[in-house]
Parts: C-alpha cells; structure tokens; sequence
C-alpha cells in the first residue's frame, strides 16, 4: 500500500489494520496504549496468547504432557516462567510451543477482526475504524499481509535489557539471551511502513505514536 512490502489489497471493510512490532523491551506497550487512548480498538497478542495458553483444552493437554500438571498453578493459569525458562534454553521444545500455540493465537486474532468487521459494519459509520494488532511474532507469521500497514517500535538495545531488567527481575544474561532470539531493530524496521524511534520520555513517546498513526491514515486517504 505504501511501500513494495506486502499488505491486504483494496480492502472495502472500513477497517484500517495497522501491525505493531518491535523487539522485547522496544516500547511496544507503551505505543498501543498511546494509541488505544486515541481512539484505536487495539487487539494484545500476548494476552491472545495467555489466553490460548491457559484456557483451551487441547493446549492445556499438550503442555501437561510435556511438563506435568504442574505447569498450571492452582489458579489455572500457566507457570510461564517455568516453560520460558525450558524453550529459551531449548530450540525444540520453542518450536514444539509455537507450533502448538500460534495457530490458535491467529485464528483468535482474526475471529476477533470479523467480529470488529461485522459490528463496525452495522453501526453504519462512514469512517474507518482503525484496528492496532500488537504482535511482535507477526512477521514469523505472515500476517503483515493481512494489514494495511505496519509501524516498528525501537530503541537501542542496552534501554531494551534495561526496561526488560526492571519490567521482568530478569538479569542482564537473561534479557539478552531473549533479545538473541528475536529479529534485530534494523531487521524490524525494514519490514515497516513506518518506525517509532523510542528514546525520550514516555509523554513524548506517546505524541509521537499517535502522530505516526495519522500520518500513516492520511496517506491511505482516510479522515484523521
């Protein structure tokens, strides 16, 4: 749409779908709250996938037979930190959990973006209804295709393993061993619409998103 990177085509459900990435630790929180306080139905992967995790019954199954009933605490939620500490430390058990998990995150995503579809549609606006899907794994995914456009949160990578060291205890050899893991702020940002440079204060970063957010809308001709 903006760029030659892949996005929907010719979309006619009023809705403008904007992919939010970026690696752990970038700011990417901190930007679909800026902009679900703008007005944006913001749609969280990580709390999709907290979901999936602890309430559907074929994964509760898969990850009691890898880990034992005990990876789901007395309150049902899954032991995250227990299963993070296994697939960050083994490949094959990280691609066994994604395998398992990812597919449901998607199908719930996208069910979730009908239900959106349909009632924006009958309420009979004329507007465009922007719809902000926060998932950094979006680009393992493939879903940037079925946006219309994406933004790329980053920051250099020492404030990363800051923010990760105080948001998470983790110590300094565990946030970079997550940020290891996953695509570079260079390799984000090639893959976006538009980048979100976070290096100031908070109040700051927010102005910027929602800012980045008009701009991207107007260049699809759509109203602020």
């Amino acid at each position: 749409m903006f760029t030659d990177r892949a996005r929907r085509a010719g979309a006619r459900d009023r809705l403008f779908i904007v992919g939010l990435v970026g690696r752990a630790g970038s700011g990417k929180s901190t930007v679909a709250r800026a902009l679900a306080a703008a007005g944006a139905t913001v749609l969280d992967g990580d709390r999709i996938g907290h979901s999936v995790t602890d309430t559907d019954p074929d994964v509760r199954a898969a990850l009691q037979r890898e880990y034992g009933a005990g990876v789901y605490r007395a309150d049902g939620a899954l032991d995250r930190a227990r299963v993070g500490a296994r697939v960050f430390a083994d490949p094959d058990a990280l691609e066994r959990l994604n395998r398992l998990v990812h597919p449901r995150i998607l199908e719930r995503i996208r069910a979730r973006l009908a239900e959106l579809r349909g009632s924006h549609a009958s309420r009979g606006s004329p507007a465009s209804l922007t719809v902000v899907v926060d998932a950094a794994l979006m680009l393992d995914w493939g879903f940037e295709r079925e946006c219309d456009a994406v933004i790329a949160v980053i920051s250099p990578e020492r404030e990363q393993i800051s923010r990760l060291m105080r948001a998470r205890s983790w110590n300094e050899t565990q946030a970079r061993s997550r940020l290891g893991a996953q695509r570079t702020n260079e390799a984000f940002a090639e893959a976006a619409d538009a980048v979100i440079d976070n290096r100031g204060a908070e109040e700051s970063l927010a102005a910027t998103a929602r800012a980045t957010l008009e701009g991207l809308r107007a260049r699809a001709g759509l109203e602020r």
